[in-house]
């Protein structure tokens, strides 16, 4: 038997690659799907979401822009901010794509954020590792040791009524945001 090509040995070890990639992605998608649920009608197609029972949780017309409002979603202690923003944003809804509403939890180890900023639409600095984020860029960290956006919570305008629906990414602290509340279609 011959001394292995190079060409082999790069074809052999692509292959080997291919196999083990397929053996790890595959099931971590499945697992996924199975735990949380899959975003509906005007998300990111293919983005990960759990979508939860509505829950209101203000006015439209109470909102002045740049002051936050306060509310614990899907859980309590699961503490979040809803901003109406000085102009629409990619992410925005309403009438206006103007509100927003993230998680004050930080994506790097879980500490709360009060600090919100209207001049800059901002959350922070985070007190624990200074972290900012960005509210009119999907919560996108701006400074930090944080590496993932803040959880962005899903809201349904209908007439003056704001109510959140859902939760865009996981919330930090849970390795599934579904556990230990009431989701749409779930037997709890």
């Amino acid at each position: 038997m011959g001394r292995m090509t190079r060409r082999e040995f790069l074809f052999l070890g692509a292959a080997v690659g291919a196999t083990a990639a397929v053996g790890v992605v595959v099931p971590i998608s499945i697992t996924a799907r199975d735990t949380v649920g899959v975003a509906g009608e005007g998300s990111s197609p293919g983005a990960l979401v759990g979508v939860f029972r509505p829950e209101r949780i203000a006015s439209l017309a109470d909102l002045e822009v740049g002051v936050p409002v306060t509310f614990d979603y899907p859980a309590p202690g699961q503490t979040n901010y809803l901003v109406k923003l000085a102009g629409p944003t990619a992410t925005g809804q309403g009438p206006d794509e103007d509100l927003v509403a993230f998680s004050r939890i930080c994506t790097h180890m879980g500490c709360l954020i009060d600090d919100y900023n209207a001049a800059t639409a901002t959350l922070g600095p985070c007190p624990c590792h200074f972290t900012t984020f960005d509210f009119a860029k999907d919560g996108g960290v701006i400074l930090g040791q944080a590496t993932q956006n803040l959880p962005r919570i899903l809201l349904d305008v209908e007439d003056d009524d704001i109510s959140a629906t859902g939760v865009m990414r996981l919330i930090y602290g849970y390795n599934n945001t579904l556990l230990d509340v009431a989701s749409v279609g779930s037997s709890a």
